[in-house]
């Protein structure tokens, strides 16, 4: 059945008997969750402010990856749980998570054995769930597989495999994936407020963004997985709370995949600035990226600013044939991340030094908190505060089941799929394809550039809980992050499908268009 935002509006307020699971944040940590609880058989429900994966989550470096910075900090706990993490997803995920090869390119002789020695360890902390082992390749070997590398003073290379995929379209995925288990998830629709009984936590007020209507849910057991908001939940609980997170934030460019002209990856294990830094292909495109810049504030729609900007075209220039200028950008997207703030003493402006574990806790109301982490470790993430949950709320004890369980989707992918965009949509691309079939217009493409149709405009809307216009061009097909000039090309062909189908007239198109381009402008360098 197509999932309804209406339907599942109205099934809140009218299940006054109440949830097991009251999950407030809509990135890859709430969804985990959802996924975690639903499928355990505990009543469950989401509620996202914005759209799914709005924020942090639909703004990574698209890598399903153990962490060889951390490795190299001496973290050898996270690296194996993520990298054990690594390979469930890349199992239970087969259309989205694909293995990547990346190239550590080396100029001096000695970097070769060291980071050979490095990586081996790294396919060994993965164990049975390794998805590739590494190689020390020669300077053939290196140019091969990224033809558009920097040639001069090269001595050879390691490559070794990680994990890659599409970030926001696993984030629909596991909404669709929780839905299937019964969870109702709902976007656009905010928590104003907590509610107890006895100074225990009893459930939560929420406001639909779209109607202003406000309603209560009573709960047993809330969870506060709201990234980058963590602190604005706790604040309602907890007055003179103090910020629990800070923001550092990490860019990403990204440019055509002429600049490395192969299917490698390159991996730069120490920049300036002490960071790793990535050129990775990407739906034939190439990612750059990131950084980490300690910021003082949070906020729905970060921007990059010019010194990473620079930095990024910078380093990548070192080791690309022909270095990228701002010109040559398509997108420039900014993400948040919600680190832990850093002890009395600590300089702030080393985030690199902040742990990227995930921090799991619970209030003296109940309100249990996970905070921290990555995509990669979405599901131990999930399991662990599902576990505390059931304590905190003395509910039942149904075991875990995630670590094998299919995300909707899933499906054998080979490197032939892949040159066709609608593999990510797994086993939903011939429903789509059937969509497009029955109504022919809908077959068309929406840009002379892109393979986006008509068709995956409806079926965002009618199976992908897609309101507005951004949700779809940013999060649905991703063209705003793969070339925001060409998005705003397309935007009143996209709005107007969209108006048709939501039964919406002209003037809903025009002003979803006009905040489209504004938002757009964003990207833009």
């Amino acid at each position: 059945m197509p999932i309804s935002r209406e339907k599942n509006i109205e099934t809140l307020k009218n299940h006054p008997e109440g949830w097991d699971f009251i999950i407030i944040g809509g990135g890859a940590t709430g969804l985990g969750v959802a996924v975690d609880a639903a499928s355990r058989g505990y009543k469950t429900v989401l509620l996202e402010q914005n759209d799914f994966a709005k924020s942090t989550s639909s703004r990574s470096t698209k890598l399903v990856h153990g962490g060889v910075r951390y490795l190299a900090q001496g973290d050898i706990a996270l690296v194996r749980e993520a990298l054990h993490e690594r390979g469930r997803l890349a199992r239970n995920a087969q259309h989205l998570v694909k293995s990547q090869k990346f190239i550590i390119a080396n100029r001096k002789t000695w970097e070769q054995p060291f980071y050979s020695v490095g990586m081996k360890f790294y396919d060994a902390l993965a164990g049975k769930l390794n998805i590739g082992k590494s190689k020390i390749y020669s300077k053939k070997k290196v140019k091969e597989g990224i033809p558009k590398i920097k040639f001069d003073g090269l001595v050879g290379g390691v490559m070794y495999y990680d994990g890659q995929f599409d970030d926001a379209r696993m984030a629909i995925n596991l909404v669709q994936t929780a839905t299937e288990h019964g969870a109702v998830l709902v976007n656009y629709a905010g928590v104003t407020g907590l509610k107890k009984s006895n100074g225990k936590l009893s459930g939560v007020s929420v406001k639909d963004n779209f109607t202003g209507e406000s309603f209560e849910l009573n709960g047993k057991v809330v969870i506060n997985a709201s990234g980058i908001f963590v602190d604005q939940i706790m604040s309602m609980d907890i007055k003179n709370h103090k910020p629990s997170v800070r923001p550092s934030q990490g860019v990403h460019l990204i440019v055509d995949g002429k600049f490395l002209g192969g299917d490698d990856a390159i991996m730069v294990p120490k920049t300036s600035d002490g960071r790793v830094l990535f050129c990775v292909p990407w739906h034939n495109k190439v990612i750059l990226g990131t950084t980490d810049t300690p910021l003082t504030e949070f906020t729905l729609e970060p921007r990059p600013l010019e010194e990473e900007i620079d930095f990024i075209l910078q380093t990548a220039g070192e080791y690309l044939e022909q270095a990228p200028t701002r010109d040559d950008v398509l997108c420039a997207y900014a993400g948040l991340r919600p680190l832990a703030a850093p002890k009395e003493g600590a300089d702030p402006s080393k985030t690199k030094e902040i742990s990227r574990s995930h921090k799991l806790f619970s209030n003296d109301s109940g309100l249990v908190t996970i905070t921290g982490g990555k995509w990669t470790t979405y599901r131990q993430m999930a399991e662990e505060t599902v576990d505390l949950g059931i304590k905190i709320g003395n509910l039942p004890v149904h075991d875990c089941i995630t670590k094998t369980l299919t995300i909707h989707g899933s499906k054998t992918t080979t490197t032939q799929d892949r040159e066709d965009w609608i593999y990510v949509y797994g086993t939903d691309g011939e429903k789509i394809r059937q969509l497009e079939k029955e109504n022919p217009d809908l077959a068309q493409p929406l840009s002379d550039k892109y393979e986006f149709t008509g068709g995956e405009v409806v079926w965002a809307v009618r199976e992908e809980m897609a309101q507005k216009l951004e949700d779809v061009l940013a999060r649905r097909v991703r063209v705003l992050f793969l070339d925001a000039r060409e998005s705003k090309v397309i935007a009143p062909k996209v709005a107007h499908i969209m108006a048709t189908e939501l039964g919406y007239n002209k003037d809903w198109e025009l002003e979803q268009v006009k905040d489209y381009n504004k938002l757009a402008d964003g990207y833009i360098l």
